[in-house]
Formats: C-alpha cells, structure tokens, sequence
C-alpha cells in the first residue's frame, strides 16, 4: 500500500477526530462558498448589461441544470457512501469497484443527457418555458452548459465527491476552486461588450471552459497518483453485480428527489410572493441568497464527515464514530446559533448592503429572522440524512426530502400565507425544520440502537 494511502487511513483512524473533522470539512466549505460566488457571477456580469432577454436565458435553463446535478447526486453520493464503508472494511477490490462504477455511469448519464438534449432541442427549449423572444438566448446558454458541458461539468463533480471519499478533500476542493475561480474571470471578457459581447452565450461558454480545465486537473491528478488512489479509471473494475449497483442507488436516488424538491419548494415561494409585489420578490430573493452562506457551512460539515463517519461504522470503531458525530453537531450548532443572532441583531443593516429600499430592507429582515431561526433544527435534520447515508441506508434520507418539502414546507408556506400575508412566509421553513428536527433525533436513536443490536 502507497504512503498516500497509509496517511489516509491513518486520518481516518488514528487523527484526533477535531482534527480529521476540520481537514475533511474546511476545504469542502470553502469550495462550497467559492461555488456559490461562481454561481452569482453569471446572473451579475450578465445583468450588467440591462437586457431581460439575457437574463431570462439563464433563469428559463434552471430545471436542465436541475438534472445535470441530478445526476451527480445520484452517482456521487452513492459511489462515495459505498467507498468509504468498503474502506473501513478493508475491502478494497469493492472500493475500486464503486469508483469505476459509479464514475461510468455518471459519465453515460451525462452523454445521453447532452443527446438528449441535442437530438430534442427545440422541444426542450419550449418545455423550459421560451418563446420567440427568449429562445436563441436559451438555446445559446443550454448549448454551452448542457449539449457540450454535462460531460466535463458533472465528471469534475463525480471526481471531488469520490475523492473525498477517500479522505482527499484538499485536493477535490482545489479542483473544484480553480474551475469556479476560472469562470469567475472569464465571465466579463465573455459576456460584457468591452470583451467579447456573447451576452449569455458567453456565460455558457465560460462555463464549459472552466468545467473543461477543472476535469483536467481531475484526470492528471488521478494518472499521476494511480497508486496512491482508490478512483479508479480502468473500466475493467466496472460491475453490474446487484450488491454494488443497489447500494449506489439506494444511498443516490434521496440526493435526487431533495433536488427536485427544492426547486418545487422555491418556485411556489417566489409565485406566492410575486403576488406581494416585485418589492417582496426583491426582499425574499436577497435574504434567501445571504442564507446560503449558513446553508453551505453546514452542508460542509454534514457532508464533509461521511467518509469519516461511514469508514468507522464499516470498521466497527463505533466509540470514533460517535465522537466524530457528537463533535460535529458541536462544531455546526455553535456557529448556527451565532449566525443566527446576527441574523435577528443586524437583519436590516445586511439587507441595505444589497438595497437600500426601506421596503424591501423590512420584509427581507424579516425573513433574515424566519431563516435564522430555522438553521439550528436544519443542523440536526442535515446531520440525520449525513450519518444514514454514510451508514448506506437510503430510506431516512428519502423520507426526509419527501417530508421536509411535500408535507410541512409547501403546505405551511401555503397556510400561514393565508394567515399572515408575506410575515407569515418567512417562517415557513422554519416552522417545518423544527418539526423535522424532532423526527430526525427519533429516527437517529433508533438507527444508533439498530446497528448496534447488529
């Protein structure tokens, strides 16, 4: 076994667990949070240039690049959960195996999504909602980011997640950073006049370059280090065997449906608040794209420790285990909790940064407020779904999506809509975590006392 691999395994099992914590968490945060700037940078460079066109052809893409990470949620997560479990055991032939595996199909997922959307373009772009105006806007930016980048943007995705699986978190957050940061720059040149003027169009192709560079550095740093990784490139460690394929998708498949649900949940909060006036819509979308900050902090945290988590269940080293759970839940309650007084301390003052709209700047520190007090019950339910995945169990995860969403957020944003107008919204979500929370510390106890009567 290569030196890289020794000192992995020595991460996961003889580091002081604070410190295996912040080295699989940190780097994953911080690529989280560049991500979401790189995120932003589009809808910014191409808002620049006051043309609602532009700026449609971005929106309208929206539910193509809710399959694109689909996909990766499906492979990623699935691939990466059986990893680390085979790790822990161990058995390293099923490790190679999961990689391969679950990398191929991202990859076929990827092709027949860009066919797909190729053979059926036009019937695509009008399901997405365009019309004579918005359409070769659309079908420009759908080009560069789906026909021509599923392939390189989910495969750079599918290479972080397996190489966090494997306790490689640095470098899978360096690979996704230097593409982030890549598209960052090149979006002005592509998209304002003084460069190339391509408007959306050149957003796309931005886009698919900084995919194309972070894939690169995946795939040299894999062929580099053949022998000190467990990804595995050669197809011939492909399986169909049903044992690696279910385990793939039963652990996947949740990541999917919780996508899929949160746009449903998101578009009926914005129809709702549009009818509040474009003053509300302005408000609600400020607060909710400065609660991604937390959002992403314990997405990090909670994502961060499943190899650790999953590696340790998989080696029996349960006392580990809970300490990297209850020092988790530490970490992200603490920091939640501050965020969460500040959110409710100096709402208003956050707000004006983005507008300085009295309007706007009261009913977006209301639901500053409402998504405060969500994020400490949020932890806990991230948390649940975090630790059943890594166990390899996928039905607490799918419960959660279909709960969380279809049974307490949309109706709740519905009735106290009715209730209180657009105060009433605002603590929707968090009227739904707080029951969620309380589900999630049952379903958490009787997952702990089951696999420990196993």
């Amino acid at each position: 076994m290569s030196k890289q691999k020794i000192s992995r395994e020595e991460l996961f099992e003889q580091s002081p667990v604070w410190k295996a914590i912040f080295a699989l968490t940190i780097p994953m945060i911080i690529s989280s949070l560049v991500a979401m700037i790189y995120n932003l940078s589009d809808t910014f460079f191409v808002g620049e240039l006051n043309d609602s066109v532009q700026n449609a052809a971005i929106t309208l893409t929206a539910p193509a690049m809710t399959l694109f990470y689909g996909i990766t949620n499906l492979f990623g997560i699935g691939a990466s959960s059986l990893m680390s479990r085979s790790m822990g055991q161990k058995d390293y032939e099923t490790v190679k195996r999961a990689s391969a595996t679950g990398l191929y199909l991202a990859l076929l997922g990827a092709i027949l999504l860009s066919a797909v959307t190729i053979l059926f373009n036009g019937p695509t772009l009008h399901l997405l909602g365009t019309d004579e105006i918005t359409f070769q806007a659309t079908k420009d930016y759908l080009f560069w980011t789906v026909c021509l980048g599923s392939v390189p943007g989910i495969m750079s995705i599918m290479f972080s997640y397996l190489l966090r699986a494997e306790g490689r978190s640095l470098q899978a957050s360096i690979g996704q950073m230097s593409g982030c940061m890549l598209n960052i720059i090149l979006d002005p040149f592509f998209i304002l006049p003084f460069g190339l003027n391509l408007g959306a169009a050149g957003a796309g192709l931005a886009t698919f370059i900084a995919n194309c560079v972070a894939c690169t550095y995946f795939l040299c740093l894999i062929l580099k280090e053949k022998n000190g990784t467990y990804v595995c490139l050669d197809p011939k460690y492909i399986t169909l065997k049903r044992k690696i394929l279910s385990n793939i998708f039963i652990v996947g498949i949740p990541g999917v449906f919780q996508n899929v649900l949160n746009v449903l949940s998101m578009t009926i909060l914005n129809n709702i608040v549009a009818m509040y006036g474009a003053d509300a819509v302005a408000a609600v979308g400020i607060a909710n794209k400065i609660n991604q900050l937390p959002i992403q902090i314990v997405f990090g945290f909670t994502q961060g420790v499943m190899p650790l988590i999953g590696y340790n269940f998989a080696a029996k080293n349960f006392p580990r285990m809970k300490e990297t759970i209850r020092k988790t839940y530490v970490i992200t309650l603490s920091a939640l909790t501050c965020i969460l007084v500040l959110f409710n301390v100096a709402g208003q003052p956050i707000i004006r940064i983005f507008m300085d709209n009295d309007s706007i700047v009261t009913t977006g520190a209301w639901f500053l407020s409402g998504f405060g007090f969500s994020l400490p019950f949020m932890c806990i339910d991230f948390m649940v779904v975090g630790v059943s995945q890594a166990f390899g169990m996928g039905k607490p995860a799918l419960l959660f999506s279909f709960l969380r969403k279809l049974f307490l957020e949309i109706p709740l944003i519905l009735l106290l809509n009715r209730a209180a107008g657009v105060m009433g919204i605002a603590y929707a979500q968090c009227a739904a975590e707080i029951v969620m929370a309380v589900v999630a510390v049952f379903v958490q106890l009787s997952i702990m006392r089951n696999r420990a009567r196993e």
